[in-house]
């Protein structure tokens, strides 16, 4: 017989009973050591090295007036592409960004106007547009099997038709309290930071973390493996455009409450954005594994990126090819088989003569 915590009888030590406990107890409550993904470890290198490129290079894109500006509209953009990953890991791609966050933002300040009594209202009824749009959008790609390209696409017209009926196009200024809530920094960071720090946290967590979340993965990876295995493939779907829509409201709530004066269409350039981050986080395009938190992380880092760009004093213009850029990358990051192509490309070696 084998000691307690000893040797056995082949003199190998044992494990300590307080070690097997612990295991046994992982196991009964499926707990997994947790990981980082490749995605989340190759983003958080490549923002670090950013943000040391910036302070060598251009100092002033980091100053505390710089860095602070950013911070807001980087935690609008994780939020963003938060929901944007949870359709992604379906296999789908969600092109009614700009008009959810567009609709969010004309409701949330045209109906106030400037009164902060009628911001809850017009705040649940923000939600409220989000919610029907992400059951429509939803619906028609899971129970129809529409193209979830050409669905969003339609959505995102349908709600341009709302924001123009709404606002007639011009803007209105947000109301105080609107802009306390996403603005204010009573740490010394805006509040909008700490939104997006809870939403990543949830969504990563039933993600990566719970059964939940791992049946999601699984139905965006093989959706007839899944469906072989009596998961609802369905019901993973239609949840994935429905969560998205209500976390694109919860950025445009935020964004309106930001910018001061918010145009009408203040959704237009963060689409191409959500997608990227998404792609340098290293969620596939086809669909399965993704990491919320990595696309968040990827979102501060084409926010910094822009700051960088910007600060540099290049026209506005190329923003959008540094974003295009940055895009391009991450689909070759993480698709291209790097170990296959080296070999290709490296030259054979002839073989040696015999004598």
């Amino acid at each position: 017989m084998s000691d307690v915590g000893g040797r056995g009888q082949d003199g190998v030590a044992a494990t300590p009973p307080g070690h097997a406990d612990i295991r046994t107890r992982r196991q009964r409550m499926n707990i997994r050591p947790v990981r980082a993904s490749r995605g989340l470890r190759t983003i958080l290198v490549a923002t670090a090295l950013l943000f040391v490129t910036s302070a060598l290079v251009q100092p002033e894109s980091l100053s505390r007036s710089s860095f602070f500006g950013m911070l807001p509209f980087a935690a609008v953009l994780a939020i963003i592409a938060v929901g944007q990953t949870l359709v992604v890991q379906q296999g789908g791609i969600d092109l009614s960004v700009p008009g959810m966050i567009s609709i969010s933002v004309v409701i949330v300040t045209h109906e106030p106007n400037g009164d902060n009594s009628k911001l809850l209202p017009a705040v649940l009824m923000a939600y409220g547009v989000a919610l029907a749009t992400g059951l429509l959008t939803g619906l028609i790609v899971s129970r129809l099997r529409m193209p979830a390209i050409v669905t969003t696409l339609g959505t995102n017209a349908l709600l341009y038709a709302g924001v123009l009926g709404i606002s007639g196009g011009t803007p209105r200024n947000t109301s105080p309290a609107l802009h306390s809530i996403a603005a204010d920094k009573p740490l010394g960071v805006p509040n909008a930071v700490f939104f997006a720090i809870a939403v990543t946290a949830v969504a990563g967590f039933i993600v990566k973390r719970s059964v939940a979340g791992r049946r999601f993965e699984a139905v965006g990876a093989n959706a007839a493996a899944a469906d072989a295995a009596g998961l609802r493939v369905v019901r993973h779907r239609f949840t994935a455009y429905v969560w998205a829509s209500l976390l694109y409201c919860t950025a445009g709530v935020l964004l309106a409450g930001i910018v001061t004066a918010p145009s009408a269409f203040q959704g237009d350039p963060l689409l191409l954005p959500s997608v990227a981050a998404v792609v340098l986080g290293g969620t596939s395009l086809l669909g399965g594994k993704g990491s919320p938190t990595a696309s968040a992380v990827a979102a501060l880092f084409l926010s910094q990126l822009d700051q960088f760009v910007l600060t540099i004093g290049v026209n506005s213009a190329v923003k959008n090819l540094v974003e295009a850029g940055a895009l391009a990358l991450g689909v070759a990051v993480y698709s291209v088989d790097w170990r296959r192509l080296v070999g290709l490309v490296r030259p054979v070696r002839p073989a040696p003569r015999l004598s």
